[in-house]
């Protein structure tokens, strides 16, 4: 890609207005979004205002309060952006708000949104509060330029990632509030993704009968046979490594059992113990097939046990982010308009974890993830402590996502 006139006007556009960005920025990560306990609408309020006073309309979709309980969260109101150039597709951009709690060890404030080093720190700066930026930025230099584009871009900016985004993208998908032909989705500078892993995320409830602990003899040990459940899960999990995945990025299923609870007192034989445990799908597996495979090897962990029944919950079941037809149209341009900012084209991968968006891609939208940030996420200390995202790479991404755009909405010679 040769640099037009066109791309040097949107990357003096992101320069511009960059010390503006960095300055939305801080704000949204200065404003606590923490899920959970998933209480997130003021800060869509607020973004939605900050957005307001950059010149866009702001739709606000609140999702009721039923779907938000089910979901485990207490408020959420999702904001959308529509921009028309002109008779064409849909690019929807998508990046999520709410942000897992800061947790300990954190050399600065967690939402003091502190800068050193060119790195700015804080909750959510690099997942995914600096892709609400990226992405305002980016459309907002396409605005400027006056380019005569042939489509719409959309800001989706969700607010339960965290919680796994059902009623983020879902539920503006399924509400029929977003149609979308193509989706970019919150991600990193230096790569582009196009694959990830599902999860298949299982609540396991063993249940036997409780008993004084002088007479264990009189009732029915849960833990005892919970340790069978535990036993015959990390058998298992040893043999997930003969499974590899040929996507490049993503090595092997995992499976970890993360939380564990039950018993009454210490002299009474426990009557309920209850596991949690997660299993990661890699993209040649299926979320359906991987929940019968644990679900079969549970039951026959305690079958025969007298006294002995155990109770199976699906907590999360997702599907992986896969390539479907069109995504490489996406990633090209993407590849395309890093050689002009970056100065190489950058690679597509897949990577370990799960994100939302991989509900574009259950609706049958190509979808690739992109944005800003390092390398990895162990760069960005995502979920970790001083959690961080490089302004060079914000500044980048910016450019990048800008000139994609106007050539995924070039009009057709």
């Amino acid at each position: 890609m040769n640099q037009s006139p066109l791309v040097t006007q949107l990357r003096n556009s992101v320069d511009q207005h960059f010390q503006a960005e960095v300055e939305f920025l801080a704000d949204l990560v200065r404003r606590p979004s923490d899920n959970p306990a998933g209480d997130c609408a003021e800060h869509a309020e607020l973004t939605a205002q900050a957005l307001e006073a950059l010149g866009f309309e702001v739709e606000r979709h609140a999702v009721p309060q039923a779907e938000v309980h089910a979901a485990g969260m207490l408020s959420v109101t999702n904001l959308v952006i529509r921009q028309r150039f002109g008779d064409g597709p849909v690019i929807a951009l998508n990046a999520h708000g709410d942000v897992v709690p800061p947790g300990d060890g954190w050399s600065c404030d967690p939402y003091g949104a502190q800068i050193r080093d060119g790195m700015m720190y804080g909750r959510g700066a690099a997942v995914s509060k600096s892709d609400f930026a990226t992405y305002a930025f980016a459309l907002k230099a396409l605005i400027e330029s006056g380019a005569p584009l042939a489509g719409s871009v959309e800001l989706h900016l969700t607010y339960d990632e965290e919680a796994g985004g059902l009623v983020g993208p879902a539920w503006l998908l399924q509400q029929g509030i977003v149609k979308p032909d193509f989706a970019i989705c919150a991600g990193f500078t230096h790569s582009i993704t196009t694959a990830h892993n599902g999860a298949v995320h299982l609540e396991v409830t063993v249940r036997g009968k409780s008993a004084h602990a002088a007479r264990p003899d009189t009732g029915h040990d849960a833990l005892e046979a919970a340790n069978k459940v535990l036993t015959a899960l990390y058998a298992y999990r040893d043999t997930l490594s003969q499974t590899r995945s040929q996507t490049r990025g993503i090595e092997h299923p995992t499976l970890v059992v993360g939380l564990i609870e039950g018993g009454i007192n210490t002299n009474v034989v426990p009557d309920r113990v209850t596991l949690r445990l997660d299993r990661r799908v890699i993209p040649e597996e299926t979320p359906q097939a991987v929940l019968a495979e644990v679900k079969a090897l549970i039951a026959a962990s305690v079958a025969g046990l007298p006294g002995i029944g155990v109770e199976m919950k699906e907590i999360l079941v997702t599907t992986p982010l896969y390539q479907i037809d069109g995504a490489g149209r996406l990633a090209e341009a993407l590849q395309q308009a890093s050689e002009l900012t970056l100065g190489h084209s950058i690679p597509t991968e897949g990577v370990p974890l799960y994100t939302d968006a991989r509900l574009y891609c259950e609706a049958g939208i190509p979808t690739v993830i992109y944005g800003a940030g390092p390398r990895t996420l162990l760069d960005a200390n995502g979920h970790r402590a001083d959690e961080r995202v490089s302004l060079e790479d914000l500044r980048i991404a910016t450019q990048t996502l800008a000139i994609a755009l106007s050539q995924l909405l070039k009009p057709a010679s």
